[in-house]
């Protein structure tokens, strides 16, 4: 049956935060910020209680007197809190609510979550019993229906046993110490509420507690707006023992259980309520969610970091990394957005719910999770982008000062920043040309980022491109770039795997920095480099992959030609790239293997190599087309 309820539920949001992201955008949906709306609302509830208490008086007759001069004489001001006040506590007890409902639906509420799930049932509580206490200060009609009917709920209580109710048969028994005692419990009540509100977000790391600026400032011109359309006032006058109350405009969101006290035994509502409230509390435990042989805790390791965590039961692989200090990526941290898409390098996850825009079925099958949603299911290397949301792109202007065609159609261009400056990227990126009319053309870096005081770019003449028709026509040099980066993750894990590079015409480009930058470093892992293209004469710096390969006993360079000239006498490895990679590994397991080329290449050749053992976590691409450049081919472990 819970099962049930939630697949409901969870079918409803994932609908309605779907017309939201429509309507508002990921990062302002919100859905994705139910819980800091919440303490937004509390913020505005303490500001607008501040001023209302300073101009409101206790006593008889002073407390419904002191509220009409607040809400009447100074309704650009004391009007306008009050009424605000009134829509936030309303506010505040529906995104309480909608958040609870939400995390019930997606099943985001047990193991080390319950903690926050009881304070949460606490929280809603207290809401609900400052808000009903707020209604008695006023001290009208509607606060002498509410006061009245607390006071004979409770009597049916044997603690009570009808005593309280007699404090409210004639006028001359109310006095000044109720107001005085309804005024210290809306005081205590909020401040309870502060302390168990910043106890309840200490188990979700970074926890934010105020929404952004824009919803902030939405959510509280609503409530102005609707204050100055509908403002909050008095109900029939004040408070008159002597009459019963009729007539009054009632408040479905804070006082729907005293509604019941005269439709119900009161003894029953009773027994209603206290098991409603035990059911929220147990709720986390009903039913018990079978873990299996599934250990209390999986092992994380996040790269490019390197480092690894350990993460609970159910915990999502975001707040396992932010709670032991990772610099993570995320925004809406509801499976909206997708600023937090990694790719699962080993291991098992569960992807978790999440808005199919921001996780496509394609990128899913190649291993793409959001961290926000995913859990592990043992223990898993993933690995995210970490320079997506801490270091920001650069814009550079460079100076053409060096030209050179290594064949018809392949030119080679190097860049020079001003005062030789050296632009700091990783081996494998790439940076964007950016044309007059704001047009960009994505390049590999050639050099390794050891020797990054000239920037190298191998350019390859497309038919009709408007870029590289200049460059094979009228640049020279002297002339100025502009461009920007460094982007991508196109670049070598850590680990002690051997390399497979399968590069295709310029795609040796980044090839060539990747192989620079292992040598530099020492690396000794295996190095096989296949490059395919179609002639002799495409292979434009040969000579440099056979140079390594005689000083580095570790790599090892296979040329392929696809359709060689006759008069080239070509011996060596002909047909299809991928093809002479079968051939050489008949099991492809526990190799990374990195393409580099055409987009049609890669596509072609990955669905082969994965049938030899290659494994989807360990294979990566660079895939470029004539003007643009896609990363979309980072697959995972299974």
């Amino acid at each position: 049956m819970v099962k049930s309820m939630q697949r409901g539920l969870r079918w409803l949001f994932m609908r309605i935060e779907n017309l939201f992201n429509v309507a508002f955008g990921e990062q302002l949906n919100p859905f994705y910020h139910l819980g800091t709306i919440s303490f937004w609302q509390f913020w505005l509830l303490i500001v607008s209680g501040l001023y209302l208490y300073v101009f409101a008086d206790t006593g008889i007759h002073d407390a419904y007197n002191s509220v009409e001069r607040i809400t009447h004489q100074q309704w650009w001001a004391g009007g306008i809190l009050r009424s605000v006040h009134r829509y936030a506590t309303d506010g505040m007890i529906l995104t309480m609510l909608l958040h609870m409902l939400r995390h019930f639906a997606y099943d985001r509420y047990r193991g080390f979550r319950s903690f926050s799930w009881l304070t949460g049932v606490a929280l809603l509580w207290l809401v609900y019993i400052a808000g009903i206490n707020g209604f008695m200060l006023v001290w009208d009609k509607l606060a002498q229906f509410v006061v009245i009917a607390v006071a004979e709920w409770f009597d049916v209580l044997p603690m009570f046993n009808g005593t309280l109710i007699r404090n409210f048969l004639y006028l001359e028994s109310v006095n000044s110490r109720l107001f005085t005692l309804l005024a210290f419990v809306h005081i205590g009540a909020p401040l309870i509420v502060l302390f168990i509100m910043w106890v309840h977000v200490q188990r979700v790391p970074r926890a934010h507690i105020n929404p952004p600026k824009a919803i902030a400032l939405a959510v509280t011109l609503m409530f102005v707006v609707l204050s100055l359309i509908k403002p909050i006032v008095s109900q029939g006058g004040e408070a008159d023992m002597s009459v019963v109350p009729t007539g009054i405009a009632f408040d479905w969101f804070e006082l729907p259980v005293l509604a019941l006290v005269y439709v119900v035994d009161p003894l029953h509502l009773w027994a209603w309520v206290l098991g409603l409230s035990g059911l929220l509390f147990l709720t986390p435990w009903l039913p018990p969610k079978r873990r299996g042989a599934m250990p209390a805790e999986q092992h994380v390791t996040f790269h490019p970091d390197r480092r690894t965590v350990s993460a609970r039961f159910g915990e999502t692989l975001l707040d396992a990394g932010l709670r032991q200090s990772i610099d993570l990526p995320y925004e809406c941290r509801n499976g909206g957005c997708g600023v937090c898409k990694c790719t699962v390098l080993q291991g098992r996850v569960d992807p978790g719910l999440y808005q199919p825009k921001a996780l496509s079925s394609e990128e899913l099958a190649l291993g793409k999770v959001l961290l926000c949603c995913a859990t592990a299911l043992e223990d898993v290397e993933i690995e995210y982008r970490a320079d997506t949301s801490a270091k920001p792109v650069g814009n550079y202007r460079a100076r053409v000062v060096h030209m050179a065609r290594l064949t018809d159609d392949v030119m080679r261009i190097h860049l020079k920043l001003p005062d030789g400056e050296p632009l700091a990227f990783k081996a494998g990126q790439y940076l964007n040309i950016i044309l007059d009319d704001g047009q960009r053309r994505a390049f590999s870096f050639a050099n390794p980022p050891h020797q990054a005081e000239l920037i190298e770019l191998q350019i390859r003449l497309m038919p009709g491109g408007l870029f590289t028709s200049h460059v094979f026509t009228t640049m020279k040099v002297g002339d100025e770039l502009h461009f920007e980066g460094p982007l991508g993750d196109f670049t070598l894990r850590e680990s002690s795997r051997p390399i497979v590079f399968v590069a295709g015409a310029t795609g040796f480009a980044p090839v060539k920095s990747m192989v620079e930058d292992a040598f530099h470093r020492g690396l000794r892992r295996e190095i096989h480099l296949y490059w395919g293209v179609r002639r002799l004469k495409d292979l434009y710096l040969s000579e440099l992959p056979t140079r390594w390969a005689r000083e580095h006993d570790n790599f090892h360079f296979i040329p392929v030609l696809s359709e060689p000239d006759a008069e080239d006498h070509w011996q060596g490895r002909t047909g299809l790239v991928h093809e002479a990679i079968l051939e050489d590994f008949p099991e492809l397991k526990q190799h990374e293997i990195y393409a580099c080329g055409s987009v049609r290449m890669v596509e072609a050749i990955f669905p082969f190599l994965k049938k030899q053992g290659a494994e989807d976590g360990a294979c990566f691409s660079d895939a470029f087309s004539v003007s643009a450049r896609s990363m979309a081919f980072q697959p995972r472990q299974e």
